[in-house]
Protein backbone atom coordinates (compact mmCIF):
# COMPACT_ATOMS: atom_id res chain seq x y z
CA UNK A 1 0.00 0.00 0.00
CA UNK A 2 1.36 3.40 -0.91
CA UNK A 3 1.94 5.87 1.91
CA UNK A 4 -0.40 8.43 0.30
CA UNK A 5 -3.20 5.88 0.35
CA UNK A 6 -2.40 5.03 3.98
CA UNK A 7 -2.48 8.72 4.90
CA UNK A 8 -5.79 9.32 3.16
CA UNK A 9 -7.43 6.29 4.79
CA UNK A 10 -6.01 6.93 8.26
CA UNK A 11 -8.81 7.22 10.84
CA UNK A 12 -9.49 10.55 12.52
CA UNK A 13 -9.15 11.29 16.23
CA UNK A 14 -12.51 10.98 18.00
CA UNK A 15 -12.46 14.74 18.64
CA UNK A 16 -12.90 15.35 14.89
CA UNK A 17 -15.93 13.07 14.55
CA UNK A 18 -19.54 14.17 14.80
CA UNK A 19 -22.68 12.12 15.39
CA UNK A 20 -26.31 12.58 14.32
CA UNK A 21 -29.50 10.60 14.14
CA UNK A 22 -30.06 8.78 10.86
CA UNK A 23 -32.98 9.24 8.47
CA UNK A 24 -36.31 9.52 10.31
CA UNK A 25 -34.62 9.18 13.69
CA UNK A 26 -32.85 5.94 12.75
CA UNK A 27 -29.58 4.65 14.16
CA UNK A 28 -26.83 7.09 15.00
CA UNK A 29 -24.45 7.98 12.20
CA UNK A 30 -20.89 9.19 12.51
CA UNK A 31 -19.50 11.76 10.07
CA UNK A 32 -16.81 14.37 9.51
CA UNK A 33 -17.37 17.90 8.29
CA UNK A 34 -15.92 19.38 5.11
CA UNK A 35 -13.17 21.30 6.95
CA UNK A 36 -11.79 18.03 8.33
CA UNK A 37 -11.65 16.70 4.75
CA UNK A 38 -9.86 19.86 3.56
CA UNK A 39 -7.32 19.59 6.38
CA UNK A 40 -6.60 15.95 5.47
CA UNK A 41 -6.10 16.92 1.83
CA UNK A 42 -3.77 19.79 2.86
CA UNK A 43 -1.80 17.44 5.13
CA UNK A 44 -1.34 14.79 2.44
CA UNK A 45 -1.00 16.83 -0.77
CA UNK A 46 -0.18 20.35 0.42
CA UNK A 47 -2.41 23.34 -0.27
CA UNK A 48 -1.43 23.36 -3.94
CA UNK A 49 -1.73 19.62 -4.50
CA UNK A 50 -5.51 19.30 -4.66
CA UNK A 51 -8.42 21.18 -6.15
CA UNK A 52 -12.18 20.95 -6.59
CA UNK A 53 -14.66 21.82 -9.29
CA UNK A 54 -18.42 21.76 -8.80
CA UNK A 55 -21.13 21.17 -11.32
CA UNK A 56 -24.91 20.99 -11.06
CA UNK A 57 -26.36 17.83 -12.47
CA UNK A 58 -30.13 17.93 -12.17
CA UNK A 59 -30.88 18.42 -8.48
CA UNK A 60 -27.44 17.19 -7.38
CA UNK A 61 -24.17 19.01 -6.88
CA UNK A 62 -21.21 17.03 -8.24
CA UNK A 63 -17.76 17.59 -6.78
CA UNK A 64 -14.74 16.71 -8.88
CA UNK A 65 -11.88 16.28 -6.44
CA UNK A 66 -8.49 16.28 -8.16
CA UNK A 67 -5.24 15.43 -6.39
CA UNK A 68 -1.70 15.55 -7.70
CA UNK A 69 0.21 12.32 -7.16
CA UNK A 70 3.73 12.65 -8.46
CA UNK A 71 3.32 14.60 -11.70
CA UNK A 72 -0.21 13.37 -12.50
CA UNK A 73 -3.55 14.91 -11.59
CA UNK A 74 -6.16 12.27 -10.77
CA UNK A 75 -9.84 13.15 -10.38
CA UNK A 76 -12.57 11.30 -8.52
CA UNK A 77 -16.15 12.54 -8.32
CA UNK A 78 -19.34 12.11 -6.37
CA UNK A 79 -22.38 14.20 -5.64
CA UNK A 80 -25.13 15.08 -3.20
CA UNK A 81 -28.43 16.89 -3.21
CA UNK A 82 -29.22 20.02 -1.23
CA UNK A 83 -29.61 19.45 2.49
CA UNK A 84 -32.62 20.40 4.60
CA UNK A 85 -30.39 22.36 6.96
CA UNK A 86 -28.12 24.43 4.68
CA UNK A 87 -29.58 24.03 1.18
CA UNK A 88 -27.01 24.64 -1.59
CA UNK A 89 -24.11 25.07 0.85
CA UNK A 90 -24.90 21.73 2.48
CA UNK A 91 -25.05 20.06 -0.93
CA UNK A 92 -21.62 21.45 -1.83
CA UNK A 93 -20.10 20.27 1.47
CA UNK A 94 -21.74 16.85 1.19
CA UNK A 95 -20.53 16.46 -2.40
CA UNK A 96 -16.96 17.21 -1.27
CA UNK A 97 -17.21 14.69 1.57
CA UNK A 98 -18.61 12.04 -0.78
CA UNK A 99 -15.86 12.68 -3.35
CA UNK A 100 -13.30 12.42 -0.53
CA UNK A 101 -14.65 8.97 0.34
CA UNK A 102 -13.74 7.97 -3.24
CA UNK A 103 -10.15 8.74 -2.20
CA UNK A 104 -10.54 6.72 1.02
CA UNK A 105 -10.99 9.68 3.38
CA UNK A 106 -13.44 8.67 6.09
CA UNK A 107 -14.43 5.48 4.27
CA UNK A 108 -13.97 3.48 7.46
CA UNK A 109 -16.86 5.44 9.03
CA UNK A 110 -19.23 3.36 6.89
CA UNK A 111 -17.91 0.00 8.17
CA UNK A 112 -20.46 -1.62 10.51
CA UNK A 113 -17.88 -2.73 13.09
CA UNK A 114 -15.93 0.53 13.26
CA UNK A 115 -17.81 1.69 16.40
CA UNK A 116 -19.74 -0.01 19.16
CA UNK A 117 -23.15 1.09 20.43
CA UNK A 118 -21.45 3.46 22.90
CA UNK A 119 -19.62 5.26 20.06
CA UNK A 120 -16.27 3.73 21.00
CA UNK A 121 -14.06 3.02 17.98
CA UNK A 122 -12.59 -0.38 17.27
CA UNK A 123 -8.82 -0.35 17.79
CA UNK A 124 -8.14 -0.29 14.03
CA UNK A 125 -10.51 2.71 13.70
CA UNK A 126 -8.20 4.95 15.75
CA UNK A 127 -5.09 6.69 14.39
CA UNK A 128 -2.83 4.75 16.77
CA UNK A 129 -4.49 1.40 16.11
CA UNK A 130 -4.34 1.97 12.36
CA UNK A 131 -0.64 2.83 12.52
CA UNK A 132 -0.02 -0.36 14.50
CA UNK A 133 -1.96 -2.41 11.94
CA UNK A 134 -0.04 -0.86 9.02
CA UNK A 135 3.30 -1.53 10.73
CA UNK A 136 2.31 -5.17 11.29
CA UNK A 137 1.16 -5.58 7.68
CA UNK A 138 4.46 -4.15 6.48
CA UNK A 139 6.39 -6.35 8.94
CA UNK A 140 8.10 -3.37 10.56
CA UNK A 141 8.63 -2.00 14.02
CA UNK A 142 6.03 0.76 14.68
CA UNK A 143 8.66 3.49 15.12
CA UNK A 144 10.49 2.54 11.92
CA UNK A 145 7.20 2.38 10.01
CA UNK A 146 6.07 5.81 11.28
CA UNK A 147 9.39 7.37 10.28
CA UNK A 148 9.16 5.94 6.74
CA UNK A 149 5.51 7.04 6.54
CA UNK A 150 6.28 10.61 7.64
CA UNK A 151 9.28 10.86 5.29
CA UNK A 152 7.19 9.65 2.34
CA UNK A 153 4.47 12.20 3.07
CA UNK A 154 7.01 15.03 3.28
CA UNK A 155 8.17 14.13 -0.23
CA UNK A 156 4.56 14.03 -1.52
CA UNK A 157 3.28 17.28 0.01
Amino acid sequence: MKYVEVALKRPFPSSQLKWRKGFKGGKELVYIDARVVMNRLDDVFGTDGWQTQYQNMGDRMICQLSCRIGDKWITKSDGAGDTDIEGDKGGISDALKRAAVQWGIGRYLYYPNAFDSSRNPAEWATPEGYDKLMAERNKKDIDKWRKEYENALEKQG
